[in-house]
C-alpha cells in the first residue's frame, strides 16, 4: 500500500518520474498512487528526498 505524508511532501514530482509502471501522477492537491498499477518496487520510496512516502508491502 503507497501512503503519502501529505505535509512533508514537496508535490517536486520526482517520484512520478522515476516509477517504472506509471502508477503515480502530480495533481494540484499532490501525489495519487494508482495501486492496481503499483507493484510495490519501491523506488518512490527510496527516491523522496523527505521521505514523504511509505510503501507497505501486502501481508500474506
Amino acid at each position: 500500500m503507497f501512503k503519502l505524508n501529505e505535509d512533508k511532501c514537496l508535490r517536486c514530482g520526482g517520484c512520478v518520474g522515476i516509477c517504472p509502471v506509471a502508477a503515480l501522477e502530480l495533481t494540484e492537491t499532490g501525489i495519487v498512487c494508482n495501486e492496481e498499477k503499483c507493484i510495490k518496487c519501491g523506488n518512490c520510496e527510496s527516491f523522496c528526498p523527505v521521505a514523504a512516502i511509505k510503501i507497505e508491502k501486502d501481508k500474506k
